[in-house]
């Protein structure tokens, strides 16, 4: 699997992705649709299979009241009442049926259709007291007795209870409908919404997901494209095609990254022709810088001899040619780590025996105080690491004063030396500026026995090992310049060898 596929899971994976946001608005826009349709269908349904099953048994049970209830004798038997509720309900869609007359006042007797399914007592009170009240006669109202119905479950079942009794004395009667059948019907409908409203979802999905890919696809390639061409690919192109708006973004983009892909060549020509140009210079000034200093050293020899309003002179002469001299050097030194030219010469150092004879070698024994142990050996280059040593003692010893302390030790794999002043210590606002080349503490001050580079030259040494160095004040007073490289050096040679592998993009799994 390519890394660029296990981007776009990532990103597919994430919830603040805008692939997951745009499916997910879908769904939710469906899924509400979805079911606000359905419950509206399923509502609507239910009310017009309710209503046409219970219209036409109230339409039946009124005629059959109308027809058979009413042709009973005023005081009928219960016999009489069976029969016709036997009869109401055997014509009826459906339906059973109950009556109820009255022989003598205060004692009623009941007719069933089917006594184990209808009787009395399945008829809500409420419903009996609608039935029994007279209505009151008005000319928008002529009949005292009406008929009412009511829904209601019993043992769990839906049914259609109605009642209403014969005007003129005449048996009440009752019927019993049940719902069960429409109540089937309603939940297969509510499955088949339910499996609609799945459907409508599961579309709605794909959908999102289809249209995501189709507009998320140009996005993720420009993604990428901006990635590579932060990671210094410059020659990072799109293919344009279509005239939308991802077109014309496509578009600038590649106009952006040619334009910068120019001033970057651009950049790189004049930095190279600087860096030509400045080793070029000091290349050309080491033979004249040569008989300069000759002939210094000579007038240094001969200085006690000459006139004495002459001497003054004729040292002043010497030193500003050694710090000349000294500054070619360094700006040589920096060409080559520009220029990425710069290589190590690897060699096993004891690292005590080092820092003694970089110390000895400039007669600063009396004013550095050296902790480290022999026979901690290091693999790295002695011609850079004495670079390195001479810059940051030097550095504190000029601007620190004695004594200063040199501390060796190893943390793990990583050599340590730390070089401590006891002077003033660095103002904050230099601290990040201490490596930076010719940079000046005091604008005041412009001018100094160093050429400006000796510290940025020292961290680019450390650099070059794979290592680093850092500056900050020690609580106790004074400056601490801290140097850390690994104590096998190696790795880095083989590195910036030709031919050494690059580091890449492993794109299998």
């Amino acid at each position: 699997m390519t890394e660029t596929v296990k981007r776009s899971l990532r990103a597919g994976l994430r919830w603040t992705s805008l692939r997951l946001r745009l499916v997910v608005v879908f769904a939710l826009v469906a899924l509400v649709a979805a079911v606000s349709a359905s419950g509206i269908a399923y509502w609507l349904n239910r009310e017009a299979v309710l209503t046409r099953t219970q219209d036409t048994a109230l339409d039946d049970f009124r005629r059959q009241m109308q027809e058979t209830a009413a042709a009973l004798p005023t005081r009928p038997t219960k016999d009489d009442l069976q029969r016709a509720a036997g009869e109401m309900a055997s014509s009826s869609p459906g339906y059973s049926v109950l009556l109820v007359a009255e022989r003598e006042r205060g004692k009623p007797i009941v007719g069933y259709s089917d006594l184990d399914t209808f009787t009395r007592a399945h008829v809500p009170d409420s419903l009996q007291e609608q039935v029994a009240r007279k209505q009151p006669l008005s000319s928008s109202n002529e009949h005292e007795y009406h008929l009412f119905w009511q829904r209601t479950s019993i043992a769990g079942t839906p049914y259609l209870v109605a009642g209403t009794r014969i005007i003129g004395g005449g048996p009440t009667g009752y019927m019993l409908k049940s719902l069960d059948q429409e109540r089937q019907d309603l939940n297969s409908l509510a499955w088949s919404l339910g499996i609609a409203t799945a459907l409508a979802l599961v579309g709605s999905a794909l959908l999102a997901q289809a249209a995501a890919t189709t507009v998320l696809r140009p996005v993720q390639r420009l993604g990428d494209a901006a990635r590579k061409l932060g990671e210094g690919k410059l020659d990072t192109r799109l293919v344009v095609s279509g005239t939308d708006e991802l077109a014309d973004l496509s578009r600038t983009f590649n106009r952006t990254a040619s334009s910068l892909e120019k001033k970057v060549a651009d950049m790189s020509a004049r930095e190279e022709a600087s860096r030509r140009f400045v080793a070029d210079m000091s290349h050309e000034l080491r033979t004249p810088l040569t008989a300069i200093t000759a002939v210094a050293e000579v007038l240094e020899d001969e200085a006690d001899t000459l006139d004495p309003m002459i001497a003054p002179a004729v040292h002043l002469v010497v030193s500003e040619t050694r710090r000349l001299n000294d500054l070619v050097e360094n700006l040589m030194e920096v060409t080559r780590f520009d220029a990425g030219t710069a290589r190590l010469v690897l060699d096993d150092v004891d690292v005590a025996d080092q820092v003694t004879a970089c110390i000895d070698a400039r007669a600063w024994l009396d004013a550095v105080h050296l902790d480290a142990e022999r026979g901690m050996m290091a693999r790295l280059d002695p011609r850079r690491l004495d670079v390195i040593l001479a810059n940051l003692i030097g550095n504190a010893l000029k601007h620190g004063g004695s004594p200063v302390g040199v501390r060796v030790r190893t943390e793990g794999e990583e050599l340590v030396i730390e070089v401590r002043d006891h002077g003033p210590g660095i103002p904050e606002e230099v601290l990040p500026h201490v490596f930076d080349r010719f940079y000046k503490a005091s604008a005041s001050r412009p001018r100094s026995e160093g050429s400006g580079l000796g510290l940025s030259i020292a961290v680019e040494n450390a650099h070059i090992h794979g290592g680093d160095i850092s500056a900050a004040n020690s609580p106790d007073g004074g400056a601490v310049f801290t140097l850390r490289l690994p104590r096998d050096a190696e790795r880095i040679v083989r590195n910036d060898e030709p031919g050494a592998d690059a580091p890449g993009e492993d794109g299998a799994t």
